[in-house]
């Protein structure tokens, strides 16, 4: 399957979009912004669309077809992270309880962090137990901006 790649400049900084006619598989900061494929496929199309929107603060949730990619554990991480209400933030250990295993609450942490579609998974949602923002695979000033962002 021929994957693609798109540019995105958001206010956080360049993101980089790879998929293909299935769906997105990564969302990546970058320095800049490079030409991109001419014919490119419909789930970056989408996704590029919706990521304006939701930058515009006119989406609170996203549509475009994922691929994930990642063992049993991580996919049912991601998948639970997708459930947290655009606005709102939960624990780690919310996580681990929520996906059935409450003492797996580091592993949940490393599943996060492994997050390959940061924003539309949104693990910016996702603080330490006592309301510490915890760590972010993009830096803590972009998760600080995403959650003032959803919460303005």
């Amino acid at each position: 399957m021929e994957k693609h790649v798109v540019y995105y400049e958001s206010p956080i900084g360049w993101l980089q979009i790879v998929g293909t006619n299935e769906g997105i598989e990564r969302i990546d900061v970058v320095e800049r912004g490079e030409d991109q494929n001419e014919k490119v496929a419909e789930p970056l199309m989408q996704s590029l669309e919706e990521l304006e929107q939701y930058f515009q603060k006119k989406r609170t949730s996203f549509s475009m077809p994922l691929k994930l990619v990642g063992t049993p554990f991580q996919l049912r991480v991601w998948e639970a992270l997708q459930t947290i209400p655009y606005g709102q933030t939960v624990s780690y250990a919310d996580i681990a309880k929520q996906i059935g295993q409450p003492k797996a609450v580091r592993a949940v942490g490393n599943a996060v962090g492994n997050n390959p579609i940061t924003i539309v998974v949104p693990c910016h949602r996702v603080v330490r137990t006592g309301g510490g923002l915890g760590g972010y695979a993009w830096g803590i000033e972009r998760k600080k901006w995403l959650l003032a962002h959803e919460t303005r």
